[in-house]
Formats: structure tokens, sequence, C-alpha cells
């Protein structure tokens, strides 16, 4: 049959994202059975030398998965096509999918609130679709979210960090319980994890310190994709009401690659996450939330400087003899325009790294704090102990406090970090 206006500038939007898959990659695209009830589309072979998304897996394969279901999508401003155009503005102009509402997360559909914030309820002027804030809801009122908006199926298109506090993550956890409670499907489209996913460090959340920077017992840095932790999430923490989920896995993604690899573009996710450079620093010095001294936000570099007033040079030269692998520590200073410290001079420290590979951001955090703790007598952590739900217990703050080194502090977490290593394989899409 002919195609309508809107069928035209759909198919065109797919063409557009979808590149030149061809057969091959279409047919790469198919469900296949996975365990726990859940499907997944299985990885395949990059054409044309560059990662193929989640969803431009989808749209290749002509939507397949959401014929005959009305759709609402979970997506902030990554959720673009390979040539920048938004899969939001894609789906609604292809008449083979009936998209019906979208969900914002923290900061926003569109990206314009800052961290704990979110911009609430709207309608986006450029389809006329009606956005939803799941900012701060989960449960039966993100559910009942979900059932006043009409969809029967829920689908997940975030860039992730690759950092267990980064909240897109958990705001994927939320929306598969709350769909299992409202009778809902979920459908993630993976994107990269772009500090790659060798493999996971850091220390695993405890229960009694879960938040909505950490739902359930994951390694800080946990070295997973979106489509990955869905999975894990499904077999492995709502085993009570798991959800219908079905995964569609990138194409051409090893776990090897960085984001400069994947030949995508980069749109910041957050408003403080400007680079994938940030990305790569930010599991470790992210960590500088819980203590009194800025993380960057309010520089053109968050998370890649850190300081305070009353630092010198002593931190840099401290921590560079640590010797910790890939990094060095170059004495910065700077003025933060909004957020801790706004409008004075800080002094502190830059992260260079020079080895991505041998990196270890969550072991180079807990250097800093170290250091820092050792040659600044005004450090201190935030009273409300943050400290303790960004690494997921006590008893980073309290070896530390005890004059504990690096070895003994990453020591401490390793044994969980194995069992969570052996639970994370089970889960992994790529090689």
């Amino acid at each position: 049959m002919t195609l309508s206006r809107r069928g035209v500038l759909g198919l065109a939007g797919a063409i557009g994202s979808a590149g030149a898959l061809g057969a091959g990659g279409a047919g790469g695209a198919g469900a296949a059975t996975a365990t726990g009830g859940v499907t997944a589309a299985g990885a395949a072979t990059a054409v044309g030398g560059r990662v193929r998304t989640g969803f431009e897996r989808l749209a290749a394969d002509g939507y397949a998965g959401l014929a005959g279901r009305k759709v609402g999508v979970v997506t902030n401003p990554t959720g673009i096509t390979a040539d920048a155009r938004h899969l939001v503005d894609v789906l609604h102009a292809d008449e083979r999918v009936d998209l019906v509402a979208v969900f914002g997360p923290e900061h926003g559909f569109r990206g314009t609130a800052q961290a704990g914030d979110s911009e609430g309820a709207s309608r986006d002027p450029a389809t006329g679709l009606p956005v939803y804030d799941t900012y701060d809801k989960s449960g039966q009122k993100l559910a009942d979210v979900f059932t006043t908006a009409g969809i029967d199926t829920v689908v997940f298109d975030i860039q992730d960090v690759g950092a267990r506090f980064y909240t897109y993550i958990w705001t994927l956890y939320d929306c598969m319980r709350a769909a299992a409670l409202a009778g809902k499907a979920v459908v993630v489209l993976d994107r990269p994890n772009p500090v790659g996913g060798r493999r996971a460090a850091g220390p695993v959340l405890e229960r009694p310190y879960a938040s909505f920077v950490g739902r359930e017992p994951i390694a800080l840095a946990h070295g997973m994709t979106a489509a990955e932790l869905a999975r894990l999430f499904n077999g492995e923490f709502l085993t009570d009401r798991p959800v219908e989920l079905r995964t569609v896995a990138m194409s051409g993604w090893s776990r090897e690659s960085f984001f400069g690899e994947t030949g995508l573009p980069w749109v910041p996710p957050s408003p403080n996450m400007p680079t994938p450079d940030t990305a790569l620093a930010y599991a470790g010095t992210c960590l500088f939330e819980g203590t009194n001294l800025s993380e960057g936000r309010g520089t053109t570099t968050p998370f890649e400087v850190i300081g305070a007033e009353g630092i010198d040079r002593r931190w840099a030269e401290a921590a560079n003899r640590l010797g910790l692998p890939g990094v060095w520590f170059r004495e910065a200073y700077f003025t933060p325009t909004f957020s801790k410290h706004v409008g004075k001079v800080c002094g502190g420290v830059r992260l260079i790294v020079h080895d991505r590979q041998a990196f270890d951001p969550v072991r180079a955090g807990i250097g800093l704090l170290i250091t820092a703790r050792r040659v600044w007598s005004g450090f201190g952590w935030r009273a409300d102990h943050w400290i303790d739900r960004l690494t997921g217990s006590d008893r980073v703050r309290t070896l530390v406090d005890a004059g504990a080194d690096v070895d003994e502090v990453v020591g401490d977490w390793a044994a969980g970090l194995a069992r969570f290593g052996a639970v994370r394989e089970k889960y992994l899409l790529y090689p």
C-alpha cells in the first residue's frame, strides 16, 4: 500500500538511523529466548565500522517488537539516532508505531534540570505528546502513571555512564518494577557503556544503604550496559514479580570499547556530564559529593577537577606518589559558578588519564580521598554521611578515617566484588 506523509517521514527516520544494515544486520536483531522469561535480541557484527544501537536495530527490523502496542518511551536528550535526531520524533512520525506518551527521568526529557531535579509534566511541543515525570516516583505510584498514560509497553532508551550512583539505571529498575505491577511490558534499547565493560570495580552496595543512587547490590563501577543490567535486575532482584522484558542489543560493540571508538555522537546525558572523559573519571571523583570539597560542578570540567579553598600543590604531589595506574594528577585552580564553593578560588587537582585501559577510577577516587584527608586539615565528610550512600556502606568512610591506605580500602571489598562478578557474568550480552 502507499505510505502516508507520516509513514514516509518515519521510514526516512528508520533508514537514517539504521544506516546500511542490510539483511544480515536486521536479521541479527531477531529475538532469542533467554532465561527467566526474558527475550533478548542477540548481538551481531557491526556494519559500516561503527556501533549500531538497540534503537537502530529495532528500526531495521521494522519495529516488529512494537507492533500492535501502545508505546511510552522513557528517554532524555541522549535518545538519538546516528544522525542526531531524537527517537521520539522518529517514532512519532512512523505509522508503524503507536507512540502515546513520553516519560522523563532526573534532569527531564529535555535535560534542562540540574541534579536532584526534573522538568515536571508537560506536553512536547514538537510532537504534541504528553510528557510524564518519573523522577522521585517508584512502585505503585509509578505504576499508576503508566496506567494513566494508557500504554501497554514501556520502551527505555537512555545513555548510561557505568556508575552505580548515576540514577538512570535505577529509573530503569523502578520502571521495570512498576511495569510489572501495572501489567506492562518493558523493552530496553541498548547503548554503549562509555567507559567500556571489561570488568566491574569498587564496593558492592549493602542493602541497608539502598537509595536512588543504588537500589540493589551491584558494584560501584558495574561494567555493564543498560540491557545487561535489565536482565540482571529481572533475574536477581525482581524475582517476586519479574516483568515481561525484551532487550534489543547493539551490534559492533565489545567490552574493550570506549565511547570514542563507537562512531556515535555524544550527547551529555546530564548537565554535569559534558564529555566521555567526564564519564571516565566519574565513578571515582563523584565520591567527593560526599565531602566538603567541590567535585568540579560549576566548571567546564566537572569531575575532572576537584578542590576547595586552602588546598595547594601538596595534594597533587601526594596523589602522584601513590603511583596509581593510568592517571596523573596536576595542580589545578578553579572558581565554581554554582554548587559548592561558588565564586571562590579553589585549589586542588585535575586528573589526566593517560592510559584508559589501566585506569581504575574507583581506586583513583579512593586514593584522592585518602590524600586529601592527609594534606588538608579542612577535609570533612558531609554531615549526612552521603559518602555511605555513594559507596554502599560505611566501610570506606570508616577505613579512610582510620588511616587505611589504598590497598587496604580496595581489599576490603574484594570478596563482595568477586561474588558480584560471578552473578554479572550470567547476564552479559557482548564479548
